[in-house]
């Protein structure tokens, strides 16, 4: 379970199970912390971005540097909740000798099989709040 504590404004601190925090924040509390879209978007990039690095290793690419680029479209200005209603995903790999068929193999068996986030992102969700009052 991760649990998300409200520590001011609009302002939250998630800890997970083995105790890494993130701190949350919407721009307008003049915070240095990711909004929840660009968690959910750094959490898809992270993922594959860890799928692509495995595999590489495994076919025993040599990866000098990495990074992985994430853009994204939403719902229009003044509508909620503003969906994201599209991700382009970029995948910068440096490195000796790089093959260009096992780095593209990699990037699609990360979007096809490994990447949960990714695969999340594809299907709706069952989604269920509930509430209490202490």
């Amino acid at each position: 379970m991760i649990k998300v504590e409200w520590k001011l404004g609009l302002t939250f601190e998630a800890t997970s199970e083995t105790g890494a925090t993130l701190t949350l924040a919407s721009h307008d509390d003049g915070i240095s912390a990711m909004t929840p879209v660009e968690a959910l978007l750094a959490s898809a990039a992270a993922c594959s971005g860890m799928d692509v690095i495995s595999i590489l290793e495994k076919k025993r690419q040599t990866v000098t540097g990495y990074r992985v680029e994430i853009e994204h479209e939403r719902g229009p200005e003044g509508t909620f909740p503003r969906p994201i209603v599209g991700v382009t995903i970029r995948h910068i790999v440096e490195g000796d000798n790089l093959d260009p068929v096992a780095v593209a193999r990699a990037v699609e068996l990360s979007d096809e099989k490994y990447c949960t986030v990714l695969a999340t992102l594809r299907i709706p969700v069952a989604v269920k709040s509930i509430w209490e009052t202490n």
